[in-house]
């Protein structure tokens, strides 16, 4: 009966396409199925989808009755298909002696491709179920690069204390790009900054974090604790490339302080950003590292506020599995403690 499920899932996606005509025989699907124009081979695989299964159990059996059985079809319906499959192919797949039947050349040539085929599939139905398997499922999760090192790993070790088998794909990247990949499909969730706000998309503000200027440890300002942004408006920046949230932040704070900044260096990695700094090439606005780095030093910024919100992200109305879902709702039951210690 699985192969019977794959058969009706496919003439119903093909229906559903205007790929399938109505025939005089309303249960006689298969046989109705339009063949490709010459010179269009890759539309063979959606013509006879719907009739591997059948015609490998017809292959099996040897019989067309005992395979109707099997499958659970009609014995007319099965026959038409047969026969229609061979006059599609232009090619006889059966030499018949009265009910009986056995596979030609050609026949047994086509069987081992559809076999390969429905393999795969099946294959391809497991391995969908098991990502979507409550327990031992798979979640595609994004995240930004700054939040890679501490914050990530340990919400995983936290979540897996409940969900210890659930496995994880993890894509470290930017917001925008990481946005691209939600709607895409390639990606379940992620957390990201700014929090986007897109009809498309879901999202939920995590947590909020301090913005430092970094600056080197022999810069003028090095002996302070706090500075006004404006103080800076002189100085070269080095910071991330266009289209990093990062980068976006620091456009509009320094367009607050009234300037704009003058980039002599763009990179991809706060941790580059910052030894770039410590080399003395300039200044920068960043998140707090998880770990001080020397030839530095960073400054708390009073005017304007320097703080960056994160949040988790999804595709709106998007059916999600159930580790996604339990994942999510840990996410959220996070707020506001996301990024404590």
């Amino acid at each position: 009966m699985q192969k019977t499920a794959i058969i009706d899932a496919v003439v119903n996606e093909q229906r559903s396409r205007g790929s399938l005509s109505r025939s005089r025989h309303p249960e006689d699907i298969s046989a109705t199925v339009a063949a490709p124009a010459p010179g269009e081979p890759g539309e063979w695989g959606a013509v006879l989808a719907p009739r591997l299964a059948q015609f490998a159990a017809v292959a099996r059996e040897e019989h067309v009755t005992r395979a109707a059985r099997a499958l659970g079809v009609p014995q007319p319906t099965l026959s038409r298909a047969m026969v229609r499959l061979e006059a599609d192919l232009g090619v006889a797949l059966f030499a018949r002696r009265g009910r009986t039947l056995s596979l030609t050349t050609a026949g047994r040539d086509f069987l081992a491709y559809a076999d390969r085929a429905l393999a795969e599939v099946g294959r391809g139905a497991e391995a969908v179920r098991a990502d979507a398997h409550p327990e031992t499922g798979k979640v595609a999760f994004g995240f930004l690069h700054t939040l890679g090192s501490e914050t990530v790993p340990g919400l995983l070790r936290e979540f897996r204390k409940d969900h210890p088998r659930v496995r994880f794909a993890l894509v470290q990247n930017y917001g925008e790009w990481m946005l691209q990949r939600l709607r895409a499909g390639e990606l379940d969730l992620c957390l990201t900054s700014p929090v986007p706000d897109a009809p498309d998309l879901h999202a939920r503000r995590l947590d909020a974090q301090r913005l430092r200027l970094v600056v080197p440890d022999d810069h003028r300002l090095a002996r302070r604790r706090r500075i006004r942004l404006a103080e800076v408006a002189e100085d070269p920046f080095v910071t991330l490339e266009p289209g990093y949230g990062m980068r976006r932040m620091l456009e509009e704070l320094c367009a607050a302080a009234g300037f704009a900044p003058r980039v002599a260096f763009e990179g991809e990695e706060a941790e580059t950003i910052r030894g770039l700094v410590a080399a003395g090439l300039g200044v920068a606005l960043l998140p707090p590292p998880a770990v001080p780095r020397p030839g530095v030093v960073e400054l708390d910024v009073t005017a304007p506020r320097a703080v960056r919100e994160i949040g988790v992200a999804w595709v709106a109305g998007q059916q999600e599995t159930a580790p996604v879902a339990a994942f999510r709702r840990f996410l959220l039951g996070r707020r506001g403690q996301l990024l404590a210690g």
